[in-house]
This record gives C-alpha cells, structure tokens and sequence, in this order.
C-alpha cells in the first residue's frame, strides 16, 4: 500500500504578531511605534498577506493528501516524514531554516504576497494546485541546491543551506589548527571566524567577504557543486600565521579545524541556538553535505 503523500506547510510568526506579543496590544504597539515616527500598517499587511497565501494554498492540497503545519521556532521538534512535501510560506530565509531538518523531500517555495518573490520563493499560492498535480503524477521539475555539512571527530553534525560558521559566539578570539585537504596547515588566531558558504548563499554573508578580496576565488554559482570558504580577520602573531584566509572545497575535499582555544561553535544559516560547542581538542572537518535541497521549480 503506496504511503500518503503529506502536505506541510512552514511558516513564520508575523511582524505584527511579534509586536503584539511584546506590547500586548495591537494599539500599544501602534502607539510604540507611532511615537518614534513609525506606522504599524506595513505589519497589518504583511500579516494579512501572509494568511492569505497560506489559506490559498492549503486549499490547493488535493483531497487523498494528509496536511500538515509547523512554525519556524518549532522546527527543530517536528518530524517530518519521508514523504512529505514542504510547502514554505515566506521569504528566502525560511527555506534554509526548514532545508537542514529535511533529507530529500521536495520543498515549494511561495512568497508571502507582501514579501515579493526570490529564488527559492519563487511561486505564488495560486500555483501550488499545479504543483502539488505534477509532484502526484510524477512530472514535476526539481532544482538541486548544494548544502554544507560540518561534523565534529565524535559524530556530531549539522547542515546549512547558506553557510557554516565556525567561531566564537561572541567574536572574541578563535584559535585553531587550520588544514586543507591538500596537506596545507597552519595555525591561527581570528577574531572573525571560519566561514564555508554554498552557491545559494553567495549572494550574502559570503558576498560581503569575498568585495574586500579582489585575489579570492569566485564564489560558486547557485547549483553548483563548490563551496567557498573565507578566514574572517585572521592576525598574524609568533605563533599563528595568515597565509590560508579563502579558498574552494569540491565533493573531494574537506576543511578541517583543530580547536586549540573554549568555547568555540559551528553554526548554520544564522541560526545560532542550534549549534555544536566545540571542545579543546576536538576536531571539525566542513565540506559538501551528502543530502541537497530538492527544489520545486
């Protein structure tokens, strides 16, 4: 007996619920903001948009599906399903808040109306019915996007759509052994950080690195199989150097940091509470994740 097909839909608490919840009224918080010169009109539409694209698109589940939903702050506790299919309602970001925690389900990204589209939210609620037809019969198109992993030398791992960060928390100052899959090392210290980005995030953090490095590679383009890596403000001192600062990993290739200093972590897409504490000792290897995001195009 084939398994249902599961509809779950992921989305974000609205602008205007965030305000509501912090002033407790919808009219406080209008007043707040009304005081500094500020309107709460853009939120009402957000909001409203926003619902509006959810209600459109949950109508479109076709009948025999199950259905499902799930809010961004509660995405590390669901549990998806093999054969779910992952309806995110938003903007770009909450796709790669929602990619970590799938392994191959494909993922429809619909932009919230009043958000404007990008290019993993690049379909209108109205489309879903014509989606959710193909994804039934088979035919439908799917888009690849690359993911980083980082996995420490006990097990444990975690995956971004973006980019992995591996640093200090609180930007104090990172040391590590530094080594490439082509026998390089070196030891430093940076206040900055490690940071390995994807093709999808190459228009972000990794941007904003790689202007200020006329000599860095080409950031990858967004399917793409490469990744690109940056040391962020390393210092030179009598012990720690600044010769390996960027470069690319393929599917053969592996960063890894030895950690020489407390209280260090790796992080995804941002996402700073769900990280891995990295110990004195331990070792980090980063490269491209066996998994990818499965975008329906």
């Amino acid at each position: 007996m084939a398994t249902v097909p599961r509809a779950v839909f992921v989305h974000r608490q609205s602008a205007l619920r965030d305000l509501i919840n912090r002033h407790g009224t919808y009219s406080q918080g209008s007043f707040f903001l009304k005081q500094r010169g500020l309107n709460a009109k853009g939120m009402v539409d957000g909001a409203n948009a926003l619902q509006d694209a959810l209600a459109a698109a949950g109508t479109a589940v076709p009948a025999h599906w199950r259905r499902g939903t799930v809010e961004r702050g509660d995405l590390d506790r669901f549990l998806f399903e093999a054969h779910d299919v992952v309806v995110v309602v938003g903007q770009d970001g909450l796709v790669a808040n929602v990619a970590k925690y799938l392994d191959g389900q494909p993922v429809i990204g619909v932009h919230g109306g009043a958000t404007g589209s990008g290019p993993l939210t690049r379909h209108q609620a109205k489309d879903c019915a014509r989606l959710f037809r193909d994804i039934d019969v088979g035919t439908a198109r799917y888009e690849s996007r690359t993911m980083a992993e980082a996995r420490t030398d006990d097990g444990r791992s975690l995956c971004a759509l973006n980019e992995v960060f591996v640093g200090h928390p609180t930007h104090q100052t990172a040391r590590y052994r530094l080594a490439t899959s082509e026998g390089r090392h070196e030891q430093q210290a940076s206040s900055g950080g490690v940071l390995v980005g994807t093709g999808t995030g190459a228009t972000g953090w990794c941007a904003s690195v790689r202007r200020e490095r006329p000599d860095a590679p080409a950031l990858p383009g967004p399917t793409e199989k490469l990744l690109a890596w940056f040391v962020r403000e390393a210092w030179p001192s009598p012990t720690t150097g600044t010769t390996l600062v960027h470069g690319t990993l393929n599917r053969q290739t592996r960063l890894s940091l030895t950690i020489e200093s407390e209280g260090l972590v790796a992080f995804g897409d941002g996402i700073e509470a769900d990280r891995l504490v990295l110990s004195w000792g331990e070792r980090v290897d980063i490269g491209i994740a066996g998994k990818e995001l499965r975008l329906v195009v």
